[in-house]
Order: structure tokens, then sequence, then C-alpha cells
């Protein structure tokens, strides 16, 4: 049974999809918010949380691991400079989605900003 195997699957191939979540995951990490299509918002905010739980104990490996998800050297170091100690004393939560009312010219899709709580 699949039950709670659910994948976001994007409208892309599974390769560009995996490259999609890991530069969405780079931005919202370098700029701290993005403006994207709601789905997208959804299918990467997973990601970005256990990337900032990860980051919360700065060892080697962790650092490696982060890597291996985003492959950005300048995002695994702000991660773990400084996301991973403001977020120290938090239990998750650290990402909110923020729905736009106006959707997107071309085709009407629904916007959303990804962005860290402070």
């Amino acid at each position: 049974m699949r039950h709670q195997r659910h994948k976001y699957k994007l409208g892309v191939s599974p390769s560009h999809r995996v490259s999609m979540i890991k530069n969405l995951a780079s931005e919202i990490i370098d700029h701290g918010m993005i403006k994207t299509t709601l789905t997208r918002a959804k299918a990467v905010k997973p990601v970005v949380e256990k990337l900032v739980t990860l980051s919360k104990n700065d060892t080697v490996a962790n650092r490696r691991l982060a890597f291996k998800k985003l492959n950005d050297k300048d995002a695994v170091n702000k991660l773990f400079t400084e996301l991973g100690p403001k977020f120290k004393e938090r239990n998750g939560g650290y990402t909110r989605i923020m729905k736009l009312s106006d959707n997107r010219v071309g085709d009407n899709s629904k916007m959303a900003y990804i962005a860290f709580v402070d």
C-alpha cells in the first residue's frame, strides 16, 4: 500500500524536480524569503525544515550532509553560521507559507511567499 507516500510532482522530470528543489532551498537560505508558486512552496518546505534542524548541531558530518542536499557552499555556510544558532531553541516550524491573493498573470497559478519565521 502507498499510504502517506505523497510527493509533489511539479510537472517535470524527476531529475529536474530534484534540482529545482535544491535551487529553491538554496535561495530561501540565501535571501530569507522567496516568491514562488504555492505548490513549489509546499514541496520545498520539508526540505528546508530538515536542513535547519540539521544545522542546529554544527559538525563536519552535518555540513557534508547539508552540502549533499544543497550543492552550494555559500548557502551551507550561512545555514550553519546564521540560521542554526538563530533557531537553536525552537523545536520545528522554522518556515511559513503566506498565500498571495493575486495569481500569476500568464497561467493564473496560485502564488505564495515562503519565508523563515522571526
